[in-house]
């Protein structure tokens, strides 16, 4: 009777969600949306929530692991695009590295896990990527969601939308712009789909990773890169819906 009542509350949460999202898109006036919900399906989101087992990330201000947060939001995202039919593929689903056996040190298993993920990538045919990360800083000042983007002519659209969107719905005083790549990130830079890299916030923020670490704030951020997503529709071209 217990697990029952929790799958209920897991339902309404995933529906309440659902019909916030549908709420959002409305809200910014997104009016040129039914095309795209139509050319979803024919579409796969790749949801990557970066690091995971023996490779953590950054630690927070309070010993909380990034790559735990980072599923956490990719598992809330995935759950959301479910509920509107949209094909999704999660790099990983538990607290693993995708390396290869072979790989022995935690070089290794580094460099192993972020070549399979660019390989599993390039096997999906009209892919988005959605790279879900953590940010950290020296000082403690820094907050708000950073959006990178690969590709400028397929994904800077896709880009603006998400930061744009962070910053109305989340956090006003977050005045960044979607910016390019840095060439130092592997993943980023050997894929050729449209892809964004989400930094959702600063750990070194003690108030920012209280919040990363609660479930309702983790549900916003997933349904501003969800909504963001199906205004964009199959958008790979570059265009923009709005």
């Amino acid at each position: 009777m217990k697990q029952y009542a929790i799958r209920r509350v897991r339902l309404g949460s995933i529906l309440l969600a659902a019909l916030v999202l549908v709420l959002l898109v409305q809200l910014f006036g997104w009016e040129d949306t039914t095309s795209a919900f139509a050319r979803l399906p024919e579409q796969t989101l790749v949801i990557d929530p970066g690091h995971g087992g023996e490779d953590g990330g950054a630690v927070s201000v309070s010993g909380q692991k990034e790559s735990d947060i980072n599923l956490s939001i990719a598992l809330q995202l995935d759950q959301l695009m479910g509920f509107y039919g949209v094909h999704t593929l999660l790099t990983r689903e538990t607290d693993v590295s995708i390396h290869d056996q072979s790989a022995t040190t935690l070089r290794e298993k580094k460099v192993s896990d972020i070549h399979n993920r660019v390989a599993l990538i390039h096997a999906v045919e009209n892919a988005t990527l959605i790279s879900i990360h953590q940010n950290s800083y020296t000082s403690q000042r820094y907050h708000g969601a950073q959006v990178f983007y690969a590709d400028e002519t397929l994904s800077l659209p896709f880009a603006r939308q998400v930061q744009d969107t962070f910053r109305t719905a989340l956090d006003p005083e977050n005045t960044r712009a979607a910016k390019p790549i840095p060439s130092s990130v592997y993943l980023m830079n050997h894929i050729s789909c449209r892809a964004i890299l989400v930094e959702c916030g600063f750990l070194s923020n003690p108030e920012e990773d209280r919040l990363l670490q609660e479930k309702v704030y983790q549900r916003k951020l997933a349904m501003v890169m969800a909504a963001s997503y199906i205004n964009c529709g199959d958008t790979q071209e570059g265009e923009s819906l709005i």
